[in-house]
């Protein structure tokens, strides 16, 4: 055996201070595979835990009652519509009176009702149009659990050997 060998010894010393000389660099510059794992598993923990507020469909009174008024500007706008036709038939003096009135309407109020409707509208066509693409009314990650449990912490473990515990 040569000099190096002398000093090192055996294959087993060479890969205790290999090891030794890995800790004490980590302390100064970071494992990146380690904090690449711990990040995402860390990720994927968040995105279990936030999925799990959708994953029932809510039922209550409440939800059922914003449903139902959500679907009423639709129909009230046709049928409001439709009933200025007939309202303009039945009384062409009442109405003429009321149309005169809608003149006095500023402008920017024109465009801040054009703005609402359109917005309306758009976002019910908009959420419309994904759930006919995807199937679903929201495209949700893939909740899976994560591997290890979150009290694991693989530097506490190996302090707590080294300390014989």
């Amino acid at each position: 055996m040569g000099l190096i060998g002398n000093l090192v010894g055996t294959p087993g010393s060479v890969k205790g201070i290999g090891s030794a000389v890995q800790g004490v660099a980590e302390v100064f510059v970071p494992n990146a595979t380690k904090k690449m794992v711990m990040s995402h598993e860390a990720y994927r923990a968040a995105l279990a835990q936030y999925g799990l507020e959708f994953q029932g469909p809510r039922v209550g009174w409440f939800d059922r009652f914003v449903n139902a008024l959500n679907r009423l500007p639709r129909p009230a706008l046709a049928i409001g519509t439709l009933g200025l036709f007939v309202y303009a038939m039945m009384a062409p003096d009442d109405f003429a009176v009321r149309m005169q009135g809608l003149a006095y309407v500023p402008e920017p109020l024109w465009w801040l009702l054009g703005a609402v409707v359109s917005f309306y509208f758009g976002a019910r066509e908009l959420h419309h149009g994904r759930v006919r693409r995807t199937g679903t009314a929201a495209v949700l990650p893939e909740i899976v659990p994560p591997t290890k449990p979150a009290s694991d912490n693989a530097a506490l473990r190996a302090w707590q050997q080294g300390r014989g515990r």
